[in-house]
């Protein structure tokens, strides 16, 4: 019987979809992973901040208000995955200049400058919503973009 190993993407890619099942949103579940030499630097899924109730305790405030997705994005009591992955880092003081995301959903345009400002480097995705002002600053910033291979 032969194995077959996964390539280093799709290994990242596939640790992004388990880290997006800690997600406490109930519109969707996101998980993110900042890689640099392929090594783990830091994760984050979407949900409130650290000790405050989360929306699948309390609601949420987009449903309630019938906000479409991709807009409104401070009308959330959560962060984004890609949010926390950057954050979890600083907290832990782990430099993330020059590493690579790997994410479950395409960032939008405030996760995008957000990326851009901690010095990513490259994105891999597997699905999302279109964003036009994420695309156009991050193909301004020379930040690669590519799909994840199925």
């Amino acid at each position: 019987m032969e194995y077959e190993r996964p390539s280093w993407n799709q290994y990242f890619a596939s640790i992004a979809r388990m880290v997006a099942t800690r997600s406490t949103c109930l519109r969707r579940h996101v998980g993110a992973v900042l890689v640099k030499e392929k090594r783990i630097l830091s994760t984050g899924y979407n949900g409130a901040p650290a000790g405050l109730k989360h929306c699948i305790e309390v609601g949420c405030l987009r449903e309630e208000a019938s906000i479409p997705s991709g807009t409104r994005h401070e009308l959330c009591r959560a962060l984004h995955a890609e949010q926390n992955a950057i954050v979890q880092a600083a907290y832990h003081g782990i430099s993330i200049a020059g590493s690579t995301l790997y994410c479950t959903n395409k960032p939008c345009v405030i996760c995008s400058k957000m990326l851009i400002n901690a010095g990513i480097k490259r994105i891999f995705f597997d699905e999302g919503y279109d964003d036009d002002l994420s695309d156009t600053i991050l193909d301004e910033a020379k930040i690669e973009i590519m799909r994840f291979e199925t």
